[in-house]
């Protein structure tokens, strides 16, 4: 999954959500993906949904945050955690941890960076800044 199109990356959190529902084998990378939609109970009802869910559009002025954007963010930031990339990610992110003391809301922190980092990258049409990304994220360790 590397370059994955809008529903195969739906399909690939629907599916992990529902083979772990129904206690079906599943790969190392679904397991992880499932136990992140685990997390997120607000979400239950749209991966359940089949699919519905692959059609729909959630857009910001609307109010509604983009499930299956929120959930291949935690799943980016989780790989990035487990290879240290950017390096000291994991230091910082360790910090953050201890800020909040539960790793869920560390994560969102994170998170928070990755998309603006990501959005910058797109609206500049350059490579995402992994200084930008890091420094984002010190600056909430301090707020």
């Amino acid at each position: 999954m590397f370059n994955p199109t809008r529903d195969q990356s739906r399909r690939f959190f629907i599916e992990a959500w529902r083979k772990q529902q129904q206690g079906l084998p599943i790969t190392p990378l679904e397991h992880l993906a499932a136990d992140l939609v685990r997390i997120h109970p607000e979400y239950h009802a749209v991966l359940g949904g089949g699919e519905e869910a692959l059609a729909r559009d959630w857009i910001p002025e609307g109010g509604e945050a983009n499930p299956f954007l929120h959930l291949s963010l935690h799943l980016a930031v989780e790989e990035q955690l487990s290879i240290d990339q950017p390096p000291g990610l994991r230091a910082i992110f360790e910090a953050l941890l201890a800020r909040h003391g539960d790793r869920h809301p560390a994560l969102h922190e994170v998170l928070e960076c990755l998309g603006e980092t990501v959005w910058r990258a797109q609206r500049d049409q350059a490579p995402p800044d992994g200084v930008a990304y890091l420094d984002c994220l010190r600056r909430r360790i301090k707020s």
